[in-house]
């Protein structure tokens, strides 16, 4: 089943390099396959960064002074 895709513009320039890629790597079968990969990638190394409350950043650099560090 497929879902419903959207267009998205980049310069030609990146995508005639995007082409090149896809086509010597092998790895995908299509520009928009790689192109959705590596943007599912960047999103969930997003997602993965901890953000701490400004009490635990707090509690970390108190920590960081107990053993010398700041």
């Amino acid at each position: 089943m497929s879902e419903e895709k959207v267009p998205i513009y980049i310069k030609k320039e990146l995508y005639e390099r995007l082409k090149k890629h896809v086509k010597e790597s092998g790895g995908f079968e299509s520009i928009e396959e790689f192109v959705e990969f590596v943007l599912n990638e960047v999103l969930e190394e997003e997602e993965e960064e901890e953000v701490y409350s400004p009490e635990e950043e707090e509690e970390i650099k108190r920590r960081l002074r107990s053993l010398g560090y700041l």
